[in-house]
């Protein structure tokens, strides 16, 4: 293990001891948002569906802890039918068979599930569209609706899949469709202030960009922080997997603007770009993202850039353990204050399960944990 800060400990030790006892409730499921202190469940098919197996194999590779992988195991197990039944899939099969079937495989070897994950990167491969050079986001949310065109800043950390894939398999197409969707992503979603779009359209059929959309922002031109969060990380694993200097050029513009509009806190607003007649609550789950994205970019600049990035993941981290994290009590969320959608309304001021991953993967890498499941 590597030095680390002093709270870095008490928060690993508050992690595992949460997770020993919340283990016991949600068991081998999915939870999504924490409501009134009781984690809602969602069907395996969600895109959040890898997120607390994920958690529990951080913790396993530290504690070797049976139960926790048995359950890690069960929910994996339980993604099969989804990938069986096909229809429900789309393009975040990288966050569900990331943090499951690559996850069980990095660690422990499992031939089952290396050949899940492989499945899964065939699936995500076949959802890139050729005229326009990107991955396809969403299939219709409603009958009738077309989302073909249709592409988000989000999919930057499903590309790792894709990524793991050509390396497993020497197989060079899915790394090449993962650097060609990434590159849309450079031309088309990045502003040059380092602000993201979270939705662009494309026409599908040529493939010229349509509009870029406001999605979970406030508006067209805010910036909406998770999507900045996945930008910053999904960029650096570009650069970590292709070490082609514009990903991290990139990664390095977009990791500026959101360090530069953090508040004391160091956890930021929902959205960076707000009137100031808008009360904006904070989304913990964008801190978590970044911090975790910051500390992996720390280690892929020069030593002299590098406390730039690590001191922010840090102090990102440490707030989020300090001011935000609910150790004690039924609460079954680690992380409170996070923001899922607000433009719909849903799971504003809420624990997120995608908020305890990235607090828990971002504590695991200042413990010197080098296993990187993405």
């Amino acid at each position: 293990m590597t030095e680390q800060p002093n709270w870095v400990s008490e928060a690993w030790q508050q992690v595992t001891q949460k997770v020993n006892r919340t283990s016991k409730t949600i068991g081998a499921n999915f939870p999504h948002a924490s409501e009134n202190g009781t984690y809602i469940l969602a069907e395996p098919h969600w895109w959040t569906a890898g997120f607390w197996p994920g958690l529990l194999w951080l913790v396993y590779q530290d504690t070797k802890d049976a139960a926790l992988k048995q359950l890690a195991e069960e929910c994996e197990a339980k993604l099969d039918t989804v990938q069986n039944e096909y229809y429900r899939l789309d393009h975040d099969m990288g966050f569900m068979w990331t943090l499951t079937s690559v996850a069980h495989y990095k660690l422990l070897g499992n031939e089952d599930s290396k050949r899940r994950a492989l499945l899964a990167a065939n699936l995500l491969m076949g959802r890139f569209n050729v005229n326009g050079n990107f991955i396809r986001a969403w299939n219709p949310w409603t009958e009738g609706e077309d989302n073909s065109g249709v592409a988000i800043i989000d999919c930057m950390m499903n590309l790792p899949l894709l990524y793991w894939a050509s390396e497993e398999t020497g197989d060079p197409r899915f790394k090449s469709v993962a650097k060609r969707h990434a590159d849309t992503v450079l031309e088309h979603f990045i502003r040059n202030d380092g602000s993201v779009h979270h939705i662009v359209r494309f026409d599908p059929e040529s493939g010229s960009k349509v509009e870029a959309l406001g999605g979970q922002g406030y508006s067209l031109d805010s910036a909406w922080s998770r999507g900045t969060a996945w930008a910053i990380y999904g960029l650096t694993l570009c650069y970590h997997y292709t070490k082609e200097a514009k990903y991290l050029e990139t990664a390095k513009r977009v990791a500026h603007f959101f360090i530069s509009h953090l508040p004391e806190d160091f956890v930021p607003d929902w959205d960076f770009r707000l009137p100031a007649d808008i009360d904006s609550p904070k989304d913990s789950s964008a801190g978590a993202i970044a911090a975790s994205g910051l500390l992996l970019l720390a280690n892929q600049v020069t030593a002299a850039e590098a406390p730039v990035y690590k001191r922010a993941g840090e102090k990102i981290l440490e707030s989020l353990f300090r001011n935000y994290g609910n150790w004690e009590g039924s609460e079954e969320g680690l992380i409170l204050h996070g923001t899922s959608h607000f433009p719909d309304g849903k799971y504003t001021d809420n624990p997120l399960i995608y908020g305890d991953y990235y607090f828990v993967e971002g504590l695991a890498r200042l413990k010197g944990y080098k296993e990187l499941f993405w």
